[in-house]
């Protein structure tokens, strides 16, 4: 499935300096992997999908163009989507993205496949 590319890019010029950034093809998009844990992803053509602090979710799906992540009829606690139409300036998006790398240090790594 294509992504936007161009909102990858935005956050690729964001996490330039950010140490162990690497980027993976998944979740029908692109996954910025931030010391080999998922931090930020461009899901489709219109949205990222953010891992946050669990304790923040209830209060950020309140926001403006944020949405619960549901797998499987389960909500994930620990992602949102965030609609391109909420993170349009770069203070926006910039608001986001600190959110995921202020959570990656807590964040579990996920098991190594073999």
């Amino acid at each position: 499935m294509p992504y936007n590319e161009q909102l990858a890019g935005r956050l690729r010029d964001m996490l330039a300096d950010v140490p162990n950034v690497e980027e993976k093809e998944m979740f029908s998009g692109v996954t910025f992997m931030v010391n080999g844990k998922m931090c930020i992803s461009v899901s489709g053509m219109e949205r990222l999908m953010c891992r946050i602090d669990p304790e923040l979710h209830d209060e950020l799906i309140e926001k403006n163009g944020c949405e619960e992540v549901i797998m499987k009829g389960k909500s994930m606690k620990s992602f949102v989507y965030v609609y391109e139409d909420a993170i349009k300036t770069r203070k926006e998006l910039s608001y986001w993205v600190k959110l995921a790398l202020d959570y990656n240090p807590k964040a579990r790594a996920s098991k190594k496949k073999k």
